[in-house]
This record gives structure tokens, sequence and C-alpha cells, in this order.
């Protein structure tokens, strides 16, 4: 446990002299108290429990003010709790590659079935995008509570060739933050270059409004949607991937990455020759470490699924530092209540 304002912490050095002073106004009462001839009678008369109730409601009343001053040092702790990631896009690699069967039944086959699962386990109020990728980067399903228009998407894959991972990663973030208006194309070619090619002359891109840039975050900050990444090969032309996801990170969304397939990569049938495929995946630890994601590799089938499964436990539910002032508030108000309520019922008692 920690603590945002311990200064507070310091009020614990009261406690001490509280307590120092009730055992003083004891002695004195004590001192003034009509003496009986017999005490043993009275001690007798009263019993152990009336003498416990004597001291609880004190001891009650010290807790709360210890309470008290810890919810004032604004304790924070690590506690599971519903997660606020509302929106995911899956931005998977359909390159020729995913065709190559080390993963039965193919690449592809497998993906799309661990892909599905995903989708079905998540919450209904989660809206969940799919983007592919190849040589360009498509957006296959914009982000939606309709399972079955994902799971159709899904079933609508199409392979081609090469592998553009950076374009993914772009395309997933634009559809994260539509009114940005982040352009793939724009990172893959350059602003300028992209306007000459239309024929426009620099002197009316000039006279163009600047786009207001994004207000650059903390990474992983973004607590409201996060982007899953599955690729079974390495870039082979587009945006660098790191560029990719040093933009994701300036938003402050997490990009987790599985690397797909055999680890020493594999043969493709591509046009009648095979060519042999392995993914790149130090880039994809690379990606995760910048945006503070994570990193998953999956071999096989069943190890994709199991990825799958841990990515759906950590969007339902997280673990994550959460101020409990309130909590520890609350505990204090309620031991001061408890502490009234054995005074008012003991004072009752007696008179």
């Amino acid at each position: 446990m920690t603590f945002l304002t311990p200064q507070a912490l310091w009020l614990l050095l009261l406690v001490p002299a509280l307590v120092a002073l009730y055992v003083l106004i004891q002695r004195r009462r004590k001192k003034f108290a009509v003496r009986y001839p017999d005490m043993a009678l009275v001690r007798e008369a009263m019993g152990s429990g009336q003498r416990l109730r004597r001291y609880l409601a004190p001891a009650l009343m010290l807790l709360a003010i210890v309470a008290g001053i810890f919810a004032m040092a604004r304790p924070t702790a690590v506690v599971t709790l519903p997660s606020e990631q509302r929106k995911i896009i899956l931005a998977i690699d359909v390159s020729l590659s995913m065709r190559a069967s080390d993963v039965e039944p193919t690449r592809l086959a497998a993906a799309q079935a661990a892909a599905k699962d995903f989708v079905k386990d998540q919450p209904a109020d989660v809206r969940i995008g799919i983007v592919t990728f190849a040589g360009t980067a498509l957006l296959v399903q914009p982000p939606t509570n309709d399972r079955q228009d994902l799971l159709d998407a899904i079933d609508r894959f199409e392979l081609q060739r090469n592998t553009a991972i950076g374009s993914g990663i772009i395309m997933a973030l634009a559809t994260l933050f539509p009114d940005e208006n982040i352009d793939v194309e724009s990172y893959t070619l350059g602003a300028v270059t992209r306007e000459r090619s239309r024929g426009k002359s620099l002197d009316k891109q000039q006279k163009q409004e600047p786009k207001a840039q994004p207000k650059v975050v903390p990474p992983g900050s973004y607590q409201n949607g996060a982007i899953i990444l599955l690729t079974d090969g390495r870039r082979t032309m587009g945006p660098d991937p790191l560029d990719a996801a040093k933009l994701a990170a300036d938003h402050g969304v997490r990009v987790y990455t599985v690397g797909f397939g055999s680890a020493g990569g594999a043969m493709a049938d591509i046009d009648g020759m095979s060519i042999y495929m392995r993914f790149d995946e130090e880039t994809l630890k690379a990606i995760a470490d910048v945006t503070k994601a994570q990193y998953f590799y999956a071999g096989s089938a069943t190890d994709l699924r199991k990825v799958y499964e841990s990515l759906n436990a950590k969007f339902v539910m997280e673990r994550k530092q959460t101020e409990v002032s309130a909590l520890v508030a609350a505990a204090a108000a309620a031991l001061l209540l408890a502490a009234a309520g054995i005074s008012v019922l003991w004072s009752s008692r007696i008179t």
C-alpha cells in the first residue's frame, strides 16, 4: 500500500497523546470516585463484561481516528476491477504466409477460430473492430457490439501479398480515434509527396489550415481501448512498425502483440513457389514494450487460443493501482458509529 499524501501520516503522532490523555482522565475519575466498603462486591456485580464494555467504546473511537488519518493520507492499493477498455481493435495479418500449414489446419484457419472465440467471450458492452493487413491495411469491420457481424467479418478474410505491420497498427489507431483523421498513406509516402501525386501545388498546400496536433500522453495511459496485433511474418513494406508503435504510445494506446507460427519459421506456397517465412519476434517485443503492453508467442492453434483467453481475462478484469481512501473513510465512520452505539447502550444500562 502506498499513499498519495503521506504527510498526513504525521498526525498518527497524536494517537499516543490521546491514549495518555484518556489514562489521565480515568485516574482522575478514580481519585474522586465514591468509595465502597467492599469493592469485591462491586467488581462481582459489574462482571467482566461490564468492564470490557467500558473500554470497548474508547478503543473503537481510537481506531476510528487512526482510520480517519489513513484516509486523509489517500492510500492506494493494487486491486482487481472491471476493465475500462470498452473498445478493442483486432489487427490481423492476412499475408500469403498465413496459408502455411505448420499450424493445423492452416495458420489462417487457426487464427480465425481463435479470434471468433475471443469475440464470443467479450462482455456485451465491449465494442470490437477488425483490421486486416497485408501489403495495405483495411478496416473490415468498424467497432460494434454485434457479435454476428464480427464473426461474419472474420469469415471473409482474404489472403494478399506482402506484410505491412506498421500500416495495420496505424489503421487500428485511426479506428480508435476517428475524429483525428489519422491517414495511413501519410505515414507511408509523406504528406507532401502524397499531395504532389494528386496534382496539388505547394501554394495550395500552404493555404490549407494546419491540422491540430493531438496532445501527447504517457504511454499506456489510454484506458478506453487497446489494439491486439497478430502477425506470422515480418515487415516487407509500409511504414516502420516502431514508428507506428510510437504513434500509438503518444496516444496512450497499448498494442498487445502476438507472434503466430513456428518459432523457426515455415515454408509457404506463394504462386507455385515455396518461400521461407518467419516473424520478426524482436520487433513485436519492441512494439509491446514501447506501448507498455505485452508480447505473446503462439506456436500452435492451442497456444493461440490460450493467448486470447489470457487477453480476454485482461480486458474483462484488470489489476491496477487504485485509490482506496473512500473505503478507509467508510471503515472509520463504521468504527465511529459502533463506538457511539456501544457508549449510548452502556450509559443507558448504568442509569
